[in-house]
């Protein structure tokens, strides 16, 4: 006789009830601006060199200027005696002058593009720290982060918010039958089909070994539903399409619609009990993977 169905025992999750902080990605996003705005600074300095580099050269020409200037009838007639150190100065003064401003201008473009690319590829790798290299979609590791901004977004907004734990069953018996190989595909192709069943504004994230679950925005129980169903006749499309000979591989989907004053892990818990009724369900109890519920409890990495 089959127990009532239970959770499997999984990693406390820190609840991300509370309101989301900023996230990773505006935190380097913040740091490249704010060094972006002293290498402005310290572009604005050099124009005030050059500016007062200007001025001084100005006002020394006036000066040599201004004494052998005189009026005469419709004209305005300078004569100009200038000694050849004095010349020599000038020219040498111009000439440091562009130098320096011509350098300091290169050498502020290199700070710039350096401190770009260096955002850049230290924002890739925390995506790709975030990233299940073999489905490429959000591992467990980003589930925090995610789930507050999600939980965040829903709170402030007062709309509702839907959690899908998605198990594929007998995956052990596709292992041992196609092997590994053939494991990690159908598992890369399970990761496409529900990324193609959702939204761009919800998530799909890799949750563990053989399941992965996603986050519906602004969504109630009944639109969690049709996205369920949905994701069922891809599946049904899937198989259709001969990809495993004589095999049909399922997915049970357990369904759970967060509530302002829940933590995540009751979310989770909720669904994954769904998830795991749903699987008793349909899945002869002889294939189960896991045994009897709440006897050979696997924790989720």
């Amino acid at each position: 006789m089959r127990g009532n169905p239970q959770p499997r025992s999984r990693n406390h999750v820190k609840d991300s009830t509370k309101p989301a902080q900023p996230g990773e990605s505006e935190n380097v996003l913040a740091n490249v601006n704010r060094e972006l705005r002293k290498l402005e600074k310290r572009d604005w300095e050099l124009w005030l060199i050059v500016t007062a580099t200007g001025v001084l050269m100005a006002a020394g020409l006036l000066a040599v200027l201004l004494p052998s200037a005189f009026l005469k009838p419709g004209s305005l007639h300078f004569e100009i005696t200038v000694s050849k150190e004095l010349a020599c100065g000038l020219l040498v003064l111009l000439t440091l002058a562009n130098t320096y401003i011509i350098s300091r201008r290169i050498e502020f473009r290199h700070l710039r593009q350096k401190t770009i690319s260096t955002a850049m590829q230290n924002e890739l790798i925390r995506l790709q720290s975030f990233t299940d290299p073999l489905t490429e979609i959000y591992n467990r590791r980003s589930l925090e982060e995610l789930a507050g901004r999600f939980i965040g977004q829903a709170r402030r907004l007062g709309k509702p918010l839907s959690f899908l734990l998605i198990d594929v069953d007998r995956f052990k018996q596709i292992n041992t039958r196609f092997g590994h190989l053939t494991g990690d595909y159908v598992l890369t192709e399970i990761a496409t089909l529900l990324k193609g069943s959702v939204r761009g504004t919800d998530v799909a994230i890799r949750y563990g070994g053989d399941e992965f679950l996603i986050a519906l925005a602004n969504t109630n129980a009944v639109g969690a539903a049709t996205v369920v169903n949905r994701i069922q006749d891809s599946l049904k499309e899937w198989n259709q399409s001969g990809n495993l000979d004589d095999f049909t591989v399922s997915l049970s989907i357990g369904t759970a619609e967060w509530m302002d004053g829940k933590t995540l892990d009751e979310v989770l818990d909720l669904a994954d009990q769904n998830m795991y009724e749903e699987k008793f369900r349909h899945v002869p109890f002889s294939e189960h993977e896991h045994g009897t519920p709440g006897s050979t409890l696997q924790q989720r990495g």
